[in-house]
């Protein structure tokens, strides 16, 4: 069977919380809701008000783990300065994850490139996960969604820096590409496989740069806002994502492409459906005014 993507063209806070609730799938126990915190200087991330309708419903707690490149958020006492800064703790409950070692070590059998991934430790507190993702560019990865949070986001900063030099800290930034994109997919599945697949996937598609919010200087958008999406499916929504920006007559597609492009950043997907990840055969069904 096709995997099942919901859409609708309303992008309003409330409109995410609508949506969950006609996926219908209750996220049980002690919820982790995983979201990007945004870097310092970023103008394109998606603020705390925009997500407080879900996060107030589900009445979980926001989770993040420190970074691995230099910023505002590669260690715990910079990282929780942002966090105020960006009002995250104003409105909900705060869980940094690596804040304090050591991390999570999980093995990965299975893993095509990597064999073991480290978590934020406290991971291992919740039951369930709702993985609220902005859809945008990446400098590295080609773009960001459902399964960049999975695997890099949920990643400690050791964590992070294992995955981006595919098994190798020392080579962070001068790894083989597509073994590191490989290294992503591995380390999505071990999430997947911890919370024993009990995580949905919203991803929206709002103030789509060709950079990440890790980005402290990112471009502008330079693409139309088009959507939210969800899913229990993180690889068909991630494909969803990009095939509508394909689809889309937006004069910013070729520029948005071309950083997806470049840096082969559907190969992720390619190689977290080999994983069995998912799917990339999925149905699209717009419930726009059905909510």
């Amino acid at each position: 069977m096709k995997s099942k993507v919901y859409f609708t063209k309303d992008i309003t806070p409330n409109a995410v919380l609508k949506l969950y609730k006609y996926l219908g799938f209750e996220l049980k126990g002690n919820v982790a809701i995983k979201l990007h915190s945004g870097e310092v200087g970023n103008q394109n991330f998606l603020r705390p008000l925009f997500w407080k309708p879900i996060i107030d419903y589900i009445q979980g707690t926001v989770v993040e783990c420190n970074t691995a490149y230099d910023g505002m958020r590669n260690t715990t006492p910079k990282h929780l300065i942002t966090i105020h800064e960006h009002g995250w703790d104003k409105y909900f409950k705060f869980d940094l994850m690596d804040q304090e070692g050591p991390d999570l070590e999980i093995d990965i059998p299975k893993g095509k490139v990597i064999k073991k991934n480290w978590f934020g430790k406290n991971f291992k507190n919740y039951d369930s996960m709702i993985v609220l993702s902005h859809f945008k560019g990446h400098p590295m990865g080609g773009y960001g969604g459902a399964l960049k949070q999975l695997s890099i986001g949920c990643a400690s900063s050791y964590g992070k820096a294992y995955i981006h030099g595919a098994g190798n800290v020392d080579e962070i930034w001068t790894s083989d590409h597509n073994s590191f994109l490989e290294s992503m997919a591995d380390a999505a599945m071990s999430v997947v496989d911890f919370f024993k697949g009990n995580i949905v996937y919203i991803n929206v598609m709002k103030n789509m740069s060709v950079d990440c919010d890790c980005c402290s200087v990112a471009e502008d958008p330079c693409l139309k806002d088009m959507g939210i999406m969800i899913s229990l499916d993180p690889v068909a929504i991630d494909q969803a994502c990009i095939d509508m920006v394909k689809n889309s007559s937006d004069p910013g597609v070729a520029h948005f492409l071309e950083r997806v492009n470049s840096r082969n950043g559907e190969h992720t997907i390619e190689a977290s459906m080999a994983l069995g990840i998912g799917s990339r055969d999925y149905e699209l069904i717009d419930v726009t005014d059905l909510i």
